[in-house]
């Protein structure tokens, strides 16, 4: 089966650059692709998008390069889980991750037995069954991001990262600032040092520290601070800012009545 790139060079030490995907649009996720990131997040928990949306957009990611999709799942579900994996995504973040418990549930639902609990069928991932390598390579070759941003997760990021299979603790600044109480405040500084706090222990585990960033000035100060999987805003982000950028400087011209 081809290997993950993204979780080759993660566990290679290297820094991966990601985007998010909002649009639930299998064009979208085309150009994304080309773009040349080295991995994309197709977000179903906070997108519109159905099973049918993410097959379009996993195609359309695997039809343009070495692109690694990864879905953003609902909940920490395994069926939720088992259904975006058969789709053919090659990671899988879990959102709202709070005990170890729930960690270790996230690691199985990745993986088939002995190591996990992912239940075996024969799906698109597999080529329709037609690749003999999946069921014997699949559990070594799919990138899990685990999602730290509540504060139970914080109080317990050092125990959730000594399990292993986890290839990403993925920061959520602006549900973490929210759960500790200081909604839309990513700099109280209860918040950064609850950051600091997974930062800490995902450095000490040796684990890979990934976020998200609005722009490349954010993004650079992620690198700066070790993150090896940072997130460079969005579809939505990047095609509201290049047309507002294009109709402002449109209206700017005199032919143009102002608004």
């Amino acid at each position: 089966m081809k290997v993950n790139r993204t979780r080759r060079l993660l566990g290679e030490g290297k820094a991966t650059a990601g985007s998010w995907m909002m649009l639930c649009s299998s064009t979208a996720a085309d150009l994304m692709g080309l773009a040349g990131f080295d991995w994309l997040v197709i977000d179903m928990e906070h997108g519109t998008g159905d099973y049918q949306t993410l097959l379009g957009q996993v195609q359309a990611i695997n039809s343009v390069g070495d692109t690694t999709p990864i879905v953003r799942v609902q909940a920490n579900d395994p069926n939720i889980v088992k259904r975006v994996l058969e789709a053919g995504a090659e990671g899988v973040m879990v959102p709202g991750i709070r005990t170890v418990a729930e960690a270790r549930l996230a690691v199985a639902s990745t993986r088939y037995p002995p190591e996990g609990i992912r239940s075996v069928s024969f799906p698109r991932a597999s080529r329709y069954g037609l690749d003999p390598d999946y069921l014997r390579e699949a559990n070594g070759n799919v990138a899990l991001f685990l999602q730290f941003e509540t504060r139970d997760a914080v109080e317990n990021a050092g125990a959730i990262l000594e399990l292993p299979g986890i290839d990403v603790a993925f920061v959520g600044p602006n549900d973490l600032a929210a759960d500790l109480g200081h909604t839309g405040r990513l700099d109280h500084p209860e918040v950064r040092a609850a950051i600091g706090r997974v930062e800490e222990a995902a450095n000490r585990r040796g684990v890979a520290l990934g976020s998200v960033s609005r722009h490349w000035e954010d993004a650079e100060a992620l690198l700066a601070r070790g993150y090896r999987a940072a997130a460079l805003m969005s579809d939505v982000a990047f095609l509201l800012g290049s047309a507002r950028a294009g109709a402002e400087r449109m209206r700017a011209h005199s032919l143009f009545a102002t608004r």
